[in-house]
């Protein structure tokens, strides 16, 4: 089982960047996917989930309005759509995903079985 995230990159306050997770060895329209971040010197915390089936997102409150969760199941894949970026939002950022019967929205790090290895995003002010 693997996530493989990409897309990360130094960009400047304002700017925008799509970060990809592509999944194998799992059933992905089974998993809700989800995307978090761990900053420097903060613990990890949620940004965004999308539920199997994608009918349902949820967001971090910080990135509400500026981020954007979407699946792609034929290609077992999670992006995350980032705009508006802020100097706070750099962090190494990790998707994750749970094999769920449900259609729910899981936030919290201990929901997720499965982890990928992050990738890095910079924004500079």
């Amino acid at each position: 089982v693997q996530l493989q995230a990409s897309g990360g990159g130094l960009v400047q306050a304002g700017d925008s960047l799509r970060l990809s997770c592509t999944a194998s060895g799992l059933t992905f329209e089974g998993c809700a996917m989800a995307w978090f971040r761990q900053g420097p010197g903060k613990e990890r915390e949620f940004v965004a989930v999308i539920s199997r089936g994608g009918g349902n997102t949820d967001y971090a409150d910080s990135v509400k309005g500026r981020f954007t969760i979407s699946r792609d199941d034929a290609k077992y894949t999670v992006h995350l759509q980032m705009n508006s970026l802020l100097p706070e939002d750099t962090a190494v950022y990790y998707c994750a995903a749970k094999n769920t019967r449900y259609f729910y929205t899981p936030r919290r790090n201990d929901d997720y079985d499965t982890w990928g290895q992050g990738t890095q995003v910079t924004v500079s002010s």
